[in-house]
């Protein structure tokens, strides 16, 4: 059994992914179907890109089900950027008129865009999101940012215009502040996902990535 598994499904750096769990000694072995996916131990969703683009792609490759089975198991899962937006139940990105774009239903809620108006005599916000932020977080809520501080101190690297709006508050492992604090990282059950990207995100994203592939457990 493979420790853990990257899905490829044409829309991720993998191989950056790939090559960072390496670095920490971690067995980490790209996966293109069924059977690989339900082979492992541990599963990661990576991605760059459109929603839309996304789900297409997983569906066109007959990955959707396969991905659901293996949460539906209670192995750990890891999204990352477009791949924790795809765990959610919708996003609006590029979606027709009042329709949102179905996601993978994993986790309750949407992926909406953010508002470069920020009000009266705020500056109009940038969008995308691009470069460096912090993170804060409740280190008792997950295992995943253990050893890193909570005290909004440690950097990691964010490349999106749209972010995650989860259900259930309780679901955000992590928040950020760009305009205003939005959700950078949840926790639900045997899921896992970061907005920001761990594999680019220096020494504070390796300990992320060496954390899941050490200690997380569902």
């Amino acid at each position: 059994m493979s420790s853990i598994g990257i899905v490829d499904y044409g829309m991720g750096n993998l191989r950056s992914v790939q090559k960072a769990f390496e670095r920490l000694g971690h067995d980490a072995q790209v996966v293109v179907d069924a059977a690989s996916i339900a082979a492992g131990a541990k599963l990661v969703l990576p991605g760059v890109g459109n929603f839309a683009d996304g789900m297409r792609q997983l569906e066109q490759r007959g990955l959707v089900e396969p991905v659901q089975a293996f949460v539906a198991s209670g192995r750990p899962v890891l999204g990352v950027c477009l791949g924790m937006q795809l765990l959610f139940d919708s996003s609006t990105e590029d979606a027709p008129g009042d329709a949102p774009i179905p996601g993978l239903g994993l986790v309750p809620g949407r992926v909406v865009r953010f508002n470069e108006d920020q009000g009266a005599g705020r500056p109009r916000l940038k969008v995308p999101h691009m470069g460096w932020n912090t993170i804060a977080f409740d280190p008792a809520k997950t295992p995943l940012f253990d050893g890193l501080p909570a005290d909004e101190t440690a950097h990691v690297y964010f490349v999106h215009g749209y972010f995650c709006e989860p259900t259930e508050a309780g679901d955000a492992a992590a928040t950020t502040t760009y305009g205003s604090p939005f959700c950078s990282a949840i926790h639900r059950g045997n899921l896992w996902a970061t907005q920001f990207h761990p594999e680019k995100s220096q020494a504070v994203g390796l300990r992320i990535l060496d954390n899941f592939a050490r200690t997380v457990a569902a």
